[in-house]
């Protein structure tokens, strides 16, 4: 498996540097706020209650059950985004919406991407409604490897995948 160790970004323009990790328990906060507001934009389609019955479950997962990391502005500990993952699919990618089209998100995908073996591949499902996530991953070269109906929601999802080149 992986040494998943904490990744410096430096940032010229500020003189920041910037880091993605593993999520800590005292993160959890944070990631949950996160979690709940991009859920409520993102999905907007989908009842406010349906997060919130969820939100219990959702935070043992990132922190116990998933591969989640946060992306940090280490100057001032601010968590500016996340990623988790399950099994090479992502579970959940949320970044703080003044800091989105910043390359937050991008450097969590490329981060997640760097982990992966030659010849492994990596799936994100997508609600269709949800275009400004389709066209992100779209230019993270993620192509559309199946559509299909949500059984739960009754709403049709993309499910798209990236694969590492075998070098």
């Amino acid at each position: 498996m992986h040494n998943f160790t904490n990744v410096k970004l430096a940032r010229t323009k500020e003189k920041v540097i910037d880091m993605i990790r593993k999520i800590k328990e005292e993160d959890l906060t944070n990631v949950m706020t996160l979690w709940v507001k991009s859920n409520f934009k993102s999905n907007y389609f989908i009842e406010k209650d349906y997060w919130l019955e969820i939100y219990n479950q959702t935070k043992l997962d990132f922190l116990e059950n998933f591969k989640t990391y946060v992306y940090e502005r280490e100057k001032d500990n601010e968590i500016e985004g996340f990623i988790s993952i399950q099994n090479n699919e992502i579970k959940a990618i949320c970044v703080k919406e003044e800091k989105r089209r910043k390359g937050v998100g991008t450097k969590l995908i490329n981060y997640c991407k760097d982990l992966l073996q030659d010849g492994m591949e990596l799936y994100i499902n997508i609600f269709e409604k949800n275009m400004n996530g389709i066209i992100f991953f779209s230019n993270l070269q993620f192509k559309n490897a199946k559509i299909q109906l949500n059984d739960k929601f009754r709403e049709t999802e993309y499910v798209m995948k990236w694969k590492k080149d075998k070098i």
